[in-house]
């Protein structure tokens, strides 16, 4: 790929033309350039979830890891072992203090940029990817303000550089089944549906200088480790919806949110907050007289959003990562026919189903792993094999897979800047609506009316 000014210059023509025959960028990039043999990839952000990316990379033969950037040396060094072990060179470093990602970014022998920083870097650091003609797939979140998700919007459509939400749970193979499931028309007409990130985080927003180890410790800020070292302010300062992608993501391309529907409208409402003080308090290493107890952390222990559709489905989205529970994300797709409900981390077995005239009984649930066994999605059928040990339970081969081959292929992502944007926007709109006391708040259309004409394009193509 040419120099980053080249690159720009080409985008910006591309644009224009998508502009005078009505056609996306990407599709006019995919006529104009032969297909990409191999990605030369940046990674801004070499924490867990970094590395996490970094494993899956390693392990396909069309990638080219270049660069890392960071400023923590401990975990640019767990990543760079991460290479020496799969055999890949050292990637070049940029390690000089938070903003030398920029440096990475004018690299011109970069293709594309993973972002897994904190939440308050993802916008910002997206945008300079764009500016320099490198093309950003971007963590899970929400974002700081709704004017960031108009920011990454713009910037995109002007410069015909693509962004991909790298949001994995999509890809989770009782989700994909259900979808599959939903495609075939099995639920009927869809009415409602649910899901969330119910995880007590408790352990990880709160741990001892040198251990990201559940338990550790009451510190967070510059005291904490990994996680507790940024994500635990979120919880001081925030009260909202402030990890949406994974409850709304899954449900969002069942019900083909930014493809032929939009979200339209949000309530939101939270409790009190208590478990976070109650964790410190009662931790050996904590107390009453521990300074962190002294705190009035400000996001609610249960965050719970309505959302209203154009064509008139409704989604319920539970936050809850301050209170002792078990994981689940709550999911549960009900339409005309029946619903299937999940519990606990996406085992086939896990959960309940029920559709009219198929169950073996009239009001009774059944369990709904013949049915997703049945259903599995082509795309885990023909690549189990491959996403066996990829994080989260395979899922994070998908994204990966899904985000490389579409650069490749100079095709449009799956899951684009408009999703990215409207499922981050959930969070400032759900803080407004409880400041207001649960306001309803209108939901932009990123799309500028262009969902009306768009076709759903999850998981339909057989190898990605």
């Amino acid at each position: 790929m040419s120099k980053p000014t080249s690159r720009r210059q080409f985008v910006q023509n591309a644009s224009m033309t998508s502009l005078a025959i009505g056609l996306s960028p990407a599709f006019i990039k995919a006529q104009s350039s032969a297909k990409m043999d191999t990605v030369r990839l940046g990674i801004i952000g070499t924490g867990f979830r970094g590395q996490s990316h970094i494993e899956m990379l390693c392990q396909r033969k069309d990638t080219n890891i270049v660069a890392f950037a960071d400023p923590d040396p401990r975990m640019l060094a767990d990543a760079q072992k991460i290479l020496k072990e799969a055999g890949r060179p050292a990637a070049i470093e940029y390690s000089n203090g938070k903003e030398n990602y920029k440096q990475l970014l004018q690299r011109n022998d970069i293709d594309a940029v993973v972002i897994a920083t904190p939440w308050e870097w993802h916008i910002p650091q997206a945008l300079e990817a764009i500016k320099n003609g490198i093309i950003p797939g971007v963590e899970v979140c929400g974002a700081i303000k709704l004017t960031d998700c108009w920011d990454i919007v713009n910037a995109s459509e002007k410069s015909g550089i693509p962004v991909m939400c790298l949001e994995n749970v999509c890809y989770r193979r009782d989700v994909m089944a259900v979808y599959n499931m939903v495609r075939k028309g099995m639920f009927g007409e869809l009415l409602h549906l649910q899901g969330g990130y119910e995880h007590d985080l408790r352990g990880v927003k709160f741990n001892s200088p040198n251990s990201a180890d559940s338990n550790s410790g009451v510190e967070f800020g510059e005291k904490g480790f990994s996680e507790a070292h940024w994500r635990t302010n979120h919880s001081l300062y925030r009260n909202g919806e402030l990890y949406p992608t994974h409850g709304l993501g899954p449900v969002a391309i069942m019900t083909d949110i930014n493809r032929g529907n939009r979200l339209t409208r949000l309530s939101s409402v939270a409790t009190k907050a208590r478990g976070l003080h109650k964790y410190i308090v009662n931790h050996p290493k904590g107390g009453e007289n521990h300074p962190n107890a002294k705190l009035k952390f400000k996001l609610g222990d249960i965050v719970t959003t309505q959302l209203q559709t154009a064509n008139g489905e409704t989604i319920l989205l539970t936050h809850d990562t301050n209170s002792p529970r078990p994981y689940n994300l709550g999911f549960r797709v009900q339409g005309t026919q029946g619903l299937w409900q999940d519990f606990h981390a996406g085992e086939f077995s896990a959960g309940h189903i029920y559709i009219e005239g198929v169950s073996k009984k009239p009001h009774q649930w059944e369990n709904p792993e013949t049915y997703l066994k049945e259903h599995d999605h082509p795309l885990w059928k023909r690549y189990e094999a491959d996403a066996v040990g990829a994080g989260h339970g395979g899922m994070d081969f998908f994204v990966v897979n899904a985000f490389i081959e579409c650069i490749k292929r100079k095709v449009n992502f799956p899951l684009d800047v408009y999703d990215l944007a409207t499922w981050y926007a959930v969070t400032p709109l759900s803080e407004k609506s409880i400041a207001e006391h649960g306001q309803v708040q209108e939901i932009p259309d990123f799309t500028r009316g262009k969902w009306k004409n768009r076709k759903p394009d999850f998981a339909m193509n057989p190898d990605y």
